[in-house]
């Protein structure tokens, strides 16, 4: 029997393990600011930081809940700027993408693509895009799977390295640290020819 089939047939006898229900809302769309249209669903990509993925999740300590800000490049699936906050602010949000800039290696115009957060739309984020040339991109109404790799990034780092709860949001930012590292430099992708992140961002040679 093969991993589905086992699956469902502990499915059809109750046998797993319910998911824990626990939903904190990250996003707010429902507000006046400009939104900009989706550009990722027609680009096609040949390298990387040709766009970039952004989303925010939530994440606990001992101390409660905090929030994970990433960009991700969507090409090598590279994570190329984090930060984490005690609150969604713009002012906070951005962080992660002025760490993603710095760590750029190539250059070449470059799309932004998140979802219709209020953080995202925000003056202070998109005048940060604007500095440096970057193109806003954003889902179509409240369609999540247009944000899907971002989306699966966030999943990737809480269910498979963020396994155990830090005491403290200083033990949570050491954790992330090093779980980013491990994701970027150690975890091959399928999707990736089973090479890293790090590997197919770093050996491109497309331009």
């Amino acid at each position: 029997m093969g991993r589905d089939g086992l699956f469902d047939c502990l499915r059809h006898y109750q046998l797993l393990v319910p998911n824990k229900r626990s939903y904190t809302k990250t996003t707010d769309s429902r507000h006046w600011l400009k939104k900009y249209p989706n550009l990722l669903s027609a680009k096609e990509l040949t390298g990387p930081e040709q766009a970039f993925v952004s989303d925010i999740t939530y994440v606990r300590s001992g101390q409660g809940v905090h929030y994970l800000s990433l960009v991700t490049d969507a090409w090598s699936r590279k994570i190329m700027g984090y930060h984490l906050s005690k609150d969604l602010s713009a002012t906070e949000t951005v962080k992660a993408m002025e760490l993603a800039i710095r760590n750029r290696s190539y250059s070449g115009t470059l799309i932004h693509h998140s979802d219709r957060g209020i953080q995202y739309c925000s003056a202070v984020y998109q005048r940060l895009l604007g500095r440096n040339g970057i193109t806003a991109s954003m889902t179509d109404g409240y369609d999540c799977y247009q944000n899907a790799l971002a989306e699966r990034v966030n999943g990737i780092l809480k269910h498979e390295f963020l396994v155990y709860q830090a005491q403290d949001f200083a033990e949570l930012l050491r954790q992330i640290k090093q779980s980013v590292w491990a994701y970027n430099e150690l975890r091959p992708h399928l999707s990736l020819g089973m090479k890293t992140p790090a590997m197919v961002h770093e050996k491109a040679s497309y331009r």
